[in-house]
């Protein structure tokens, strides 16, 4: 038997635990393919033989008073189009997301969507198998101080 699913709104908060960033509000978008992390300032950078890349956050919606710079191994690039129809190379990192008291592996782009409200959107990829989605709710999940990063990462510390 599957793990059950979680019931989500179309907006959610959302821990990204391994790039050591706050909880940020995320939009859950069932009609899109891929997940996208808006970020500024990338850098790729070699470490330890393994290819990096390095970019700063936001993580507030419509504030940039606040940046975190973050770091994660590439996994690959993604080569689309923004939405204006020009092309991007950007770079695509496996990391771990926690929405609610569950965590999974997700795959994100990092991209620059400084017009866009959203630090985090959750396309189809990401959600698949593991959450309903209410169109018509937010925050079924709670708030930003609902979720406890259970993380091994964070037990360590």
């Amino acid at each position: 038997m599957g793990k059950e699913r979680i019931a989500t709104g179309w907006q959610e908060w959302a821990l990204l635990p391994e790039l050591g960033l706050p909880p940020l509000q995320t939009k859950i978008d069932s009609g899109r393919q891929t997940s996208t992390l808006h970020a500024f300032m990338t850098e790729e950078f070699e470490r330890d033989e393994q290819v990096y890349v390095r970019f700063c956050i936001h993580p507030k919606q419509n504030d940039h008073s606040d940046a975190i710079m973050c770091e994660a191994p590439i996994l690959g690039k993604y080569e689309g189009t923004n939405k204006h129809g020009d092309p991007d190379n950007d770079y695509l990192i496996r990391t771990t997301i926690q929405m609610g008291q569950q965590q999974w592996p997700v795959e994100l782009v990092i991209t620059n969507m400084d017009d866009m409200t959203f630090r985090l959107l959750l396309g189809h990829s990401a959600i698949d198998g593991r959450l309903i989605v209410d169109p018509a709710a937010t925050f079924l999940l709670g708030g930003p101080d609902d979720i406890i990063d259970n993380s091994p990462q964070k037990a360590e510390k």
